[in-house]
C-alpha cells in the first residue's frame, strides 16, 4: 500500500478493513472468542474498534511476532485451556463469508487441518528466470489457497514447533503441516474472498462488501 499506511485501518464501505474482518467472525455461530494478533502499540486502537462497532464475543490481543508464524505462535498461546478447533484468519481479508469459517472449522475437526481455496482458472506458465515461458503447467489440479486456515489446535502446535525447532521460514501455517506430514483439506471458497494488498483492490472490496452487507 505504500510507506507509512496501516492497510488494516484504511476505511471502505463505512469501516476500517479489519473492523469488516472481524465482524465475519463475530457474526458466525461457530466461533466462540477471537484472538487479535496486534503489532505492538497499537492494543488502544483496536480496543476501541470493538466499542465502536458494539462488538460482544469474547476477544483478547497478543502482540505479533517478527515472521507471520511468530505471530501465529504467538495468538495460539493466547487461545483459552478448552478450546480444540482455530480458525487462523488474515486481518485484510474482510468478506469472508460465514460458511466458508463453518466448513473450514468442519473440514479440520476431520482431518486435523483444512484451508479455504479457490480453484485457479488462469493459464498458468513456469518461467526460466522469469522472462521467457519454460513449461505449462497443468491447471486442473492447482488451487490458490487463502484463509481461514483452520486446525485442531494440537496438530497446528505440533507443526509449528517443528517449523521453530528447524529454523525454517514458512508462507502458510498449512505448508507447516506439510513438514511434518499432516494431511490438509481443501474447502473450496466458491464466493470472492480476496485480500487487500494493493490500492487497486480496494474498489473491488468496496463493492463487495456494499453488496454483503446489504
Amino acid at each position: 500500500m505504500g510507506p507509512g499506511v496501516d492497510k488494516l485501518f484504511l476505511e471502505i464501505a463505512g469501516r476500517p478493513i479489519v473492523a469488516h474482518t472481524w465482524a465475519r467472525f463475530e457474526m458466525a455461530a461457530v466461533i466462540d472468542e477471537l484472538v487479535l494478533v496486534v503489532r505492538d502499540g497499537m492494543q488502544g486502537e483496536f480496543q476501541k474498534l470493538a466499542v465502536e462497532c458494539g462488538f460482544k464475543k469474547p476477544f483478547r490481543l497478543t502482540v505479533g511476532g517478527k515472521e507471520r508464524q511468530d505471530s501465529v505462535w504467538n495468538g495460539l498461546q493466547a487461545v483459552s485451556a478448552t478450546c480444540e478447533l482455530v480458525a487462523i484468519q488474515d486481518g485484510a481479508r474482510p468478506c469472508t463469508s460465514g460458511s466458508v469459517i463453518e466448513a473450514t472449522l468442519l473440514a479440520a475437526r476431520e482431518t486435523g487441518a483444512a484451508v479455504a481455496a479457490q480453484r485457479v482458472t488462469d493459464t498458468i506458465k513456469e518461467s526460466d528466470g522469469g522472462t521467457r515461458v519454460a513449461k505449462h503447467i497443468d491447471r486442473a489440479r492447482l488451487w490458490a489457497v487463502q484463509t481461514p486456515q483452520a486446525f485442531r489446535l494440537d496438530v497446528i502446535r505440533r507443526a509449528l514447533a517443528a517449523v521453530r525447532g528447524r529454523g525454517v521460514l514458512v508462507t502458510d501455517d498449512t505448508a507447516a503441516c506439510e513438514l511434518i506430514g499432516q494431511p490438509v483439506a481443501l474447502v473450496e471458497s466458491k464466493e470472492p474472498n480476496p485480500k487487500a494488498t494493493s490500492p487497486a483492490d480496494l474498489p473491488y472490496l468496496e463493492l463487495l462488501l456494499k453488496r454483503m452487507n446489504g
